[in-house]
C-alpha cells in the first residue's frame, strides 16, 4: 500500500530544515507527495474526477482524445486533470505508439485523520 503525507507547508518546511542542520534524518517518505490538508486532496478528488477516474478503469481509453470522447470534456482539460492525478499517483500514462494511454493506479483509499495533531495519513492501494 502507498503512502501520501498529509503535513502542513510551514511544518514541512521545519522538518526540512532541520534535516539540513543534521539535527535529524530524512524522514522514509522525504521528497514524496504531500498534501497540505486532506481538503486539498478532496479538492483533487471532485465527483467529476472521480467518475473520470471510474471511465478510465472501466472504459480502458487507449487515447486521451478517447477519453476526451468518453467524458465529454474538452481535450485540454482532461490533460491538465490527468497530469495531477498522475503527479500524485493515482493515474499512469503510458506512452504506446504517439499516444499516451491513462491507466488508474490506485484501487481504494484510505485516509487516517489525527484528530489532535497534523498527523493525518493517506493510503491508497
Amino acid at each position: 500500500m502507498k503512502h501520501l503525507k498529509i503535513q502542513s507547508h510551514a511544518s514541512l518546511r521545519e522538518e526540512m530544515k532541520a534535516v539540513a542542520r543534521g539535527e535529524r534524518s530524512a524522514p522514509k517518505d522525504a521528497g514524496g507527495t504531500t498534501f497540505d490538508s486532506v481538503e486539498a486532496l478532496m479538492r483533487l478528488l471532485t465527483p467529476q474526477n472521480r467518475q473520470l477516474l471510474a471511465v478510465i478503469r472501466d472504459k480502458k481509453p487507449q487515447s486521451i482524445a478517447e477519453l476526451a470522447v468518453l467524458t465529454g470534456r474538452a481535450q485540454p482539460n482532461l490533460t491538465r486533470t490527468l497530469g495531477k492525478l498522475e503527479a500524485i499517483g493515482f493515474v499512469r500514462l503510458k506512452n504506446v505508439d504517439r499516444r499516451k494511454v491513462p491507466m488508474t493506479t490506485v484501487h481504494s483509499l484510505r485516509i487516517n485523520i489525527d484528530p489532535f495533531s497534523q498527523n493525518d495519513r493517506l493510503e491508497f492501494a
